[in-house]
């Protein structure tokens, strides 16, 4: 959410509504009276969704093969990760070398000053329409049944796990068998419609795929999201994000247990990037106006195991771009001028007067 009208920060003395402001000049904490505000930096938010697969052993796993013909079915129960999705979008940061204050003065018609939550600048003289942050569905499988409901007198007062497991194969053979008599309309009492039919065979499903399980064991899974930003302050060749690990998961870029997923930044902007400003910033005036950015493309390339996971060449950065001006005359009381600005780069989205 935008914060609307004069921001005043704990350490800015600020005068009255009725005098507007004009002249930007760098900001110095605790030195001058008027509105303080940032131009942002670009930075980068990874954001991976990784699934949770746990997998628990069945109580006939030892007799998937001899009764059910199914190999490769394990005793020991696993937890491994897998990477579902990884998506990149770009995000607004404040810019410390790039803090402004706005003069007072009574000539100025700016009647209002929006900025977002840190002070980034986002409007003068109109309201900027409201973003918000990607929302991601994460999916988590519903708890496995126990195959114990389905099984009957016989199974479950069986002598020894090996006859429980024998009595449950023929179980699910009786079943299939049900189900191809209804499919082809061959048994003793039909479903009398589509819907009784979807039923039955619905619940029939159900049966065998619990009791099967006695045998195959349960997969549960759950997808987890981890987010990292990465603020790049001159291109990046090959930095890593994250790490990621098949037994734990998502990890952080030191953490050497995983492998590395790559990012590159790669400006594709023919204005040269801005030198560092911190001399300017001491005691110096910006030119009478407002400061804004004027962002550079870049290509953003993420790989993962040599294979490349997102990439997006039209991608824009403050940091690759300059800063200009827009000029004292655009705010005096013959002209209102509206100017909507990206809190992302710092550019100007829209601008339009009477």
């Amino acid at each position: 959410m935008g914060k609307k009208g004069i921001i005043t920060l704990a350490f800015i003395a600020v005068s009255n509504w009725a005098a507007n402001a004009q002249n930007s000049e760098y900001y110095i904490p605790g030195e001058g009276e008027g509105i303080a505000y940032f131009l942002p930096k670009t930075a980068v938010e990874v954001n991976v969704i990784a699934t949770k697969v746990k997998y628990e052993p069945g109580d006939f796993c030892q007799y998937a093969n001899r009764y059910l013909r199914i190999t490769n079915v394990t005793s020991e129960p696993s937890t491994k990760w897998e990477i579902k999705k990884i998506e990149v979008r770009t995000v607004g940061v404040p810019d410390s070398t790039k803090a402004f204050i706005i003069k007072l003065n009574d000539k100025s018609v700016m009647s209002d000053i929006e900025v977002t939550d840190n002070n980034i600048i986002k409007a003068i003289n109109t309201s900027a329409p409201e973003s918000t942050a990607p929302k991601y569905t994460l999916e988590k499988s519903l708890p496995a049944e126990d195959g114990r409901r389905y099984m009957t007198e016989e199974i479950l007062t069986a002598g020894s796990t090996a006859k429980m497991a024998e009595l449950t194969a023929k179980e699910i053979y009786n079943i299939r068998e049900s189900k191809n008599l209804i499919l082809r309309g061959q048994a003793d009492a039909m479903p009398k419609d589509g819907a009784s039919l979807k039923l039955i065979i619905d619940n029939l499903d159900k049966q065998e795929k619990a009791l099967t399980q006695m045998f195959t064991g349960k997969r549960t899974t759950e997808d987890k999201l981890f987010s990292t930003v990465i603020l790049p302050e001159k291109e990046l060749t090959e930095a890593i994000a994250m790490r990621f690990s098949e037994k734990l998961g998502v990890l952080t870029s030191d953490n050497l247990s995983g492998e590395p997923i790559y990012i590159k930044i790669e400006s594709l902007n023919p204005i040269p990037m801005i030198a560092d400003s911190e001399e300017k910033s001491k005691n110096k005036k910006a030119p009478k106006g407002i400061l804004y950015n004027i962002p550079g493309k870049a290509n953003v390339t993420v790989t993962f195991k040599g294979k490349t996971i997102f990439e997006d060449n039209n991608l824009l950065f403050a940091q690759f771009g300059n800063t200009e001006l827009l000029v004292n005359d655009l705010f005096n009381k013959k002209v209102n001028t509206r100017v909507v600005f990206d809190s992302i780069t710092g550019g100007i989205k829209k601008i339009d007067k009477d």
